[in-house]
């Protein structure tokens, strides 16, 4: 009987352009370590989940991300920015304050998933309103909300947390805040539940400390 190999689940997207998209050559290297009646999951966060062999972990990501393929560990743990398709261009709706932020909090480890998403602008299709964190660009600042829920009968917005940021000090904001989650979060407490438990005021209140 062939001895089984022990898996590991891997969270795999095509980083953040214009769209959520995947070239041939990806697809192929990712069916490469793909079973013949393997699967990919596709997820609500613009992730596809796969498993790979664990012992060959370090060697197949290598391969992913010379193909520009971007990849981060599923469960308690930052997820990869859900995005806007950019429909006005790169420098006009902030993809690269949107790289960014994703290559600063990206696979960060926390109580809970956390899911943070961002806008290039006011209508919102990235709905960073029904996410934990959400990134609103406004002509030429940034609105940050916390808190956001998209399931459930409670489903409900965010709540404006700052707003007229400028990159840095959105970044800025944004590390406190998963740092103050990191650090006061109760175990698999999700975060819209922490900025109930601890309230607005009081998350404001401590990172003007930090």
């Amino acid at each position: 009987m062939a001895e089984m190999k022990e898996k590991v689940k891997l969270a795999v997207n095509g980083g953040i352009n214009f769209g959520a998209k995947l070239t041939a050559k990806q697809l192929i290297i990712l069916t490469k370590y793909m079973e013949e009646n393997g699967e990919l999951e596709l997820t609500t966060f613009q992730q596809l989940y796969l498993e790979i062999d664990a012992e060959r972990k370090e060697e197949i990501i290598k391969e992913f991300e010379q193909a520009g393929l971007y990849c981060y560990p599923v469960g308690s743990y930052v997820k990869s920015l859900r995005t806007c398709n950019f429909c006005k261009g790169e420098e006009e709706e902030g993809m690269p304050v949107a790289k960014e932020i994703n290559k600063r909090i990206a696979g960060r480890p926390v109580p809970f998933t956390l899911k943070p998403a961002y806008t290039g602008c006011p209508v919102g299709c990235g709905e960073p309103l029904m996410n934990d964190i959400g990134i609103m660009k406004m002509k030429d600042t940034y609105d940050l909300y916390i808190g956001g829920k998209s399931k459930g009968r409670d489903a409900e917005a965010g709540t404006l947390y700052m707003e007229g940021l400028n990159p840095d000090h959105l970044y800025s904001a944004i590390d406190k805040l998963i740092g103050i989650y990191q650090q006061n979060g109760k175990k698999r407490e999700a975060f819209h539940k922490f900025v109930k438990r601890v309230g607005i005021e009081n998350l404001r209140a401590a990172t003007k400390k930090i």
